[in-house]
């Protein structure tokens, strides 16, 4: 693959506390008490993970979000300082965003997302227009307030991309994301057997040139703007073990980007998004351990 050229992505939103319980089955059994390994805090989010994935790829992200003044925003802080990932942020009374992810043997998870910043809150223009000015790409997570930096952007110039995660298809919240979005990821776990009309409504009726839908281990889906074609990406077989799928898509996402930036063909980045996606299963955690680069092009090499 040809090289990214470190590409300076504002990442805007998506950092938290994953606390991760490995539970014998998914679902669980109702129980009084159930005995488990060691339960681990992880600094994590969907914007945390894209923008490691991208600092891993070569690339110069700068993420963009509120935290507390709490025990959690040491924890992120701390993280970022060994990373050396740029953060800017701001601080507000409710605290550092929580989530409990209870991880199935197979990997799969279920996620208890503790939001707890108010919907009104607003991130003041005057703080993030000067970073969005430096960006050349900003990927927008689906925070009420990161929807306010659309005008900015494409007043800029500059490409947006988007990850919908569990959107159902037709709650409103999501629409501004998947409508003025030039980049759409999103999961088909909620759509079913209506994810590709989905795919199709986003590009009719929004202006995304590409639009793609992961499955898990039944690999991802693509549409681009011009074709009424949905193409399959086979997921990744990496001989790795697979041990947690939080972050999966986030990596997938980044991965996708790095190729993206370095003007891949879109089928070459849905190969480069699928090895990423598979490559962050085999380790527990979110996000704790991102692909390089050079891993990437030794996984494409590879075959």
């Amino acid at each position: 693959m040809v090289a990214g050229d470190g590409r300076r992505v504002l990442v805007a939103g998506g950092v938290g506390i994953d606390t991760i319980v490995r539970v014998p089955a998914l679902p669980l059994e109702m129980a009084d008490s159930i005995h488990v390994p060691a339960v681990y805090d992880y600094v994590a989010h969907t914007g945390n993970g894209v923008a490691l994935g991208l600092l891993a790829l070569g690339h110069r992200p700068l993420l963009v979000d509120y935290i507390g003044a709490d025990p959690q925003a040491e924890l992120v802080l701390a993280r970022y300082r060994e990373r050396g990932l740029d953060f800017d942020y701001l601080v507000h009374d409710s605290g550092t965003r929580r989530s409990v992810n209870l991880v199935a043997p197979d990997g799969r998870r279920l996620s208890l997302y503790d939001g707890r910043h108010p919907d009104t809150l607003r991130m003041p223009r005057a703080f993030y227009l000067p970073r969005l000015r430096q960006a050349e790409h900003v990927h927008l997570s689906i925070m009420p307030w990161a929807r306010e930096l659309y005008d900015d952007a494409q007043a800029l110039g500059l490409p947006v991309s988007t990850d919908l995660h569990d959107w159902d298809g037709r709650n409103p919240y999501y629409h501004d994301f998947a409508y003025r979005s030039d980049l759409v990821f999103l999961s088909s776990a909620a759509l079913g057997e209506g994810v590709f009309e989905v795919m199709r409504a986003i590009l009719r009726e929004g202006r995304a040139r590409v639009v793609v839908a992961t499955a898990g281990a039944h690999g991802s889906y693509v549409l681009e703007r011009g074709t009424n074609e949905v193409r399959h990406t086979v997921a990744a077989r990496l001989d790795l073990p697979v041990v947690d799928s939080n972050g999966a898509g986030d990596a997938f996402s980044s991965a996708f980007l790095h190729a993206w930036c370095a003007g891949q063909p879109v089928d070459a980045c849905m190969r480069a998004a699928a090895i990423s996606g598979a490559f962050a299963c085999a380790f527990h955690g979110t996000a704790e351990r991102s692909l390089s680069e050079s891993e990437l092009d030794r996984y494409l090499a590879s075959g």
